[in-house]
């Protein structure tokens, strides 16, 4: 081997991307209240979206521990069961949960994915730290600590989001939600910078999942247990470096063996802004719909439009609907759809729903909605454009709105207005009409989960921001307990 082949062995210093968010978990403080409150209110969405998916067997089957029958002393409790787990299992079934429906927030970029997955890791660990805080005699973490994590989470996520599209090489955005989560969850352990950095080059090489799961032929439910599988990874892996694993500091560009060269085609990160609190700011609520988020606003234009074709439905001709580029690439489909996870990931599935019946709820992506053949007639009716504006918002900071329209076209030649909405009512812009109903969603998860007193105790106490930042985070989530 001739001299110039040899590789040097000397180790360099970590890579920038990794001291970048080290520092900022390290040492930012959060001060804006805006996101701080919208923390609280990502807090109530997340815990609702939670409570309704632990209705539906597919997601509850899932819940427990590996080793049935397992009780670990001092373990995280899993909110609205009676399971104290590990916290790499809870932060599991609590991630899986707040996912499961497709109905918790939404961060839409280059790449997009859902900030509030991260609550399986910081809750779950938050919980077990308390617990094992108090029975060293020491002080459990309060809420306020959790929604600044939480903050925090958001922002790595978000931020890397901006400008990178992990999608378009055939990456899950759940790598994202490792990343964020094992930054957080080295922080919450009290690791020092050097081993968040450590912690962070095992999450960037850990084998990253890829979007099969998530695209026909091939969608299924694995798309909704991936970021809580993702969230407990990174709780893991921040265990193990509290326990002196150590790290890669050219994880991801080292030449042949890093990230960039293996999965990212050989492309560094490129940042739009440093980390703050922008992304827990922005963030997007899901309150009206459980459906991906690029639809949100289809759904709300069908629903405007059910009264005009809900008696009227065999003389449908044709249904237009204007959309953006990435709901194009990601969720429009034709064909047969195979299970609720296929549907709820597919525009014309949604807007079909939303005009027939002028609703959209989780049930209607089950068998037994799905089988009513008006829903493939109309979806076969739809021509799918994208109207270049919409794509351009779409990724301008000023604005990232998420805008459809839908038109109907009748036999005789008539036809609806064209509705077009631009932000959906989970939309920053649409704060003050979106909170109300928010508060309505968690409320009415609440009341199906818990019995009636306990159900409005939790309700008041998530609606007093400061007797809820002043609460131990084991007591909290005792409160959760059914």
């Amino acid at each position: 081997m001739s001299a110039n082949q040899v590789e040097s062995n000397v180790r360099p210093d970590p890579d920038a991307e990794l001291v970048a968010i080290a520092d900022y978990v390290c040492d930012y403080e959060v001060t804006s209240e805006e996101a701080l409150d919208t923390a609280r209110n990502d807090l109530m969405d997340s815990l609702a979206c939670l409570f309704m998916a632990q209705g539906f067997p597919e997601a509850a089957k899932h819940l427990g521990p590996i080793v049935p029958g397992t009780v670990v002393p001092n373990g995280a409790r899993v909110p609205g069961t009676q399971f104290q787990l590990d916290p790499v299992k809870a932060a599991w079934d609590i991630g899986a949960l707040v996912r499961w429906l497709d109905f918790n927030d939404t961060w839409l970029a280059a790449e997009w994915g859902h900030p509030s997955d991260n609550w399986g890791a910081v809750l779950a660990l938050g919980d077990y730290l308390s617990r094992k805080a108090i029975a060293e005699g020491k002080q459990p973490m309060s809420m306020e600590m959790l929604l600044r994590y939480m903050v925090k989470a958001h922002e790595i996520q978000g931020v890397l989001a901006l400008e990178n599209s992990f999608n378009r090489v055939g990456l899950d955005h759940v790598v994202l939600v490792k990343i964020a989560s094992a930054a957080v969850a080295a922080v919450m352990l009290g690791l020092d910078r050097e081993q968040v950095i450590d912690t962070l080059s095992h999450a960037w090489v850990d084998g990253q999942s890829l979007r099969t799961y998530r695209h026909s032929p091939n969608t299924m439910s694995r798309k909704s247990w991936a970021a809580g599988d993702a969230s407990s990874r990174a709780v893991r892996l921040a265990m193990m470096v509290e326990k002196g694993e150590v790290g890669m500091p050219s994880a991801l560009s080292a030449p042949r063996w890093g990230f960039y060269d293996v999965l990212f085609k050989g492309k560094k990160f490129s940042f739009q802004r440093p980390y703050g609190s922008y992304v827990m700011e922005q963030v997007l609520f899901k309150i009206s719909f459980p459906a991906e988020f690029h639809a949100q606003t289809a759904v709300e234009c069908a629903l405007a439009l059910h009264p005009q074709v809900a008696e009227r439905i065999d003389d449908i001709e044709r249904i237009e609907l204007t959309t953006q580029e990435s709901a194009i690439r990601i969720i429009s489909k034709e064909g047969p759809l195979h299970n609720p996870a296929d549907r709820d990931h597919c525009l014309q599935y949604m807007v079909a729903v939303g005009l027939l019946f002028g609703e959209l709820k989780a049930e209607h992506y089950e068998d037994e909605v799905a089988a009513n053949p008006a829903i493939d007639r109309l979806r076969e009716l739809m021509v799918v454009k994208e109207d270049p504006r919409y794509s351009k918002d779409y990724h301008d900071p000023d604005k990232r709105s998420i805008a459809n329209a839908v038109q109907v076209f009748f036999s005789d030649g008539g036809s609806t207005d064209k509705i077009e909405i631009e932000y959906p009512v989970g939309h920053r812009r649409r704060r003050a009409e979106g909170i109300p109903l928010l508060e309505q969603k968690f409320l009415a998860a609440l009341q199906q989960r818990f019995p009636r007193r306990q159900a409005q105790k939790v309700y008041n106490l998530c609606l007093d921001a400061d007797r809820l930042n002043a609460t131990a985070v084991n007591e909290f989530l005792d409160m959760l307990v059914i």
